[in-house]
């Protein structure tokens, strides 16, 4: 399979190469910095588009003869018409490119952000109530990609949870959240780790995640919805609670209690179980992704 990807030199996006490039496939990359991630970016089977979302011509140059397109990279602005303009528009523009280039699928990259508001139970085909810009602008490209049916192309979505990991080649990078990095700091230094009382989340290693496009990929899903997520429920206070087992600290766990109910609302994963026998668990990953933060902190890079 010869596959069109955004976002290589990003942390989901890498993972994702690395997967369809260790079982054979090759890839089209289009990146801003082709030297952000080398070891991948030079792979034999990567061709590499240096460019902007916005520069659609170049866009279109990299889909001729790919069998599918993945879109992972995300655009950004602090304003709705920024976001439309950085992440909604590219995105409508690459779809529409895919199609008249061909493609015979699209893989959009959405969040569980689009969904929004928390309710029970969290599902695929429950009512996107978006909370913020980010989500906001995800829940549209959905929309655009549901409802662009003038084209033999599949369309399919995927939108994964908190996703976590340590980079998958040595010049990658890791997930942009810090909260890892910085329990292990506190950690390391002895002081309390300030957290929220029933906090936490349905943690997926991005490697897991990786397999869920492969089967997506590989399906003949058309307009299809994929939550990506592991199916345990972990609290930071749990993540703490083993950073501080870890490197033998004297720190405390102090939670802060914003009401928050002792049951989560948990987002629902069967479908990628029922038709993709994919089920996930968090765990040893997570404890390896402590350790690998802890080594950070150690050698000074909180970042």
């Amino acid at each position: 399979m010869k596959v069109f990807i955004t976002g290589i030199t990003g942390f989901i996006g890498s993972y994702v190469a690395k997967a369809l490039l260790d079982r054979g496939d090759s890839v089209v990359a289009f990146v801003r910095n082709p030297n952000k991630i080398s070891s991948l970016c030079n792979h034999p089977n990567v061709s590499v588009i240096q460019g902007e979302l916005a520069e659609l011509e170049k866009l279109k140059s990299g889909l001729v003869g790919v069998d599918a397109c993945v879109h992972i990279a995300l655009g950004w602005g602090d304003t709705p018409e920024a976001m439309l303009r950085n992440d909604t528009l590219p995105t409508i523009a690459l779809l529409e490119a895919a199609s008249n280039a061909g493609c015979k699928q699209f893989l959009y990259t959405s969040s569980t952000a689009a969904m929004g508001e928390m309710r029970r139970p969290m599902h695929e085909d429950l009512r996107c109530i978006p909370t913020d810009l980010y989500g906001a602008t995800k829940s549209a490209s959905e929309s655009f990609i549901l409802g662009f049916r003038s084209t033999e192309m599949r369309c399919n979505i995927i939108r994964p949870g908190y996703t976590f990991g340590n980079p998958v080649v040595s010049d990658g990078v890791a997930q942009p959240d810090a909260r890892f990095r910085n329990i292990a700091a506190c950690a390391k230094q002895g002081k309390d780790i300030e957290l929220i009382n029933h906090d936490g989340t349905q943690f997926i290693h991005a490697a897991d995640l990786a397999k869920v496009y492969l089967a997506v990929l590989d399906s003949q899903c058309n307009r299809e919805v994929f939550l990506g997520l592991a199916y345990e429920w972990v609290s930071w206070e749990n993540v703490a609670q083993q950073t501080i087992s870890l490197c033998g600290s004297s720190s405390k766990i102090v939670l802060k209690d914003l009401g928050w109910g002792t049951e989560p609302i948990r987002f629902e994963v069967e479908k990628i179980w029922k038709q993709f026998s994919l089920r996930f668990t968090a765990w040893p990953a997570l404890q390896s992704h402590i350790e690998w933060s802890l080594t950070k902190v150690n050698n000074g890079d909180t970042k």
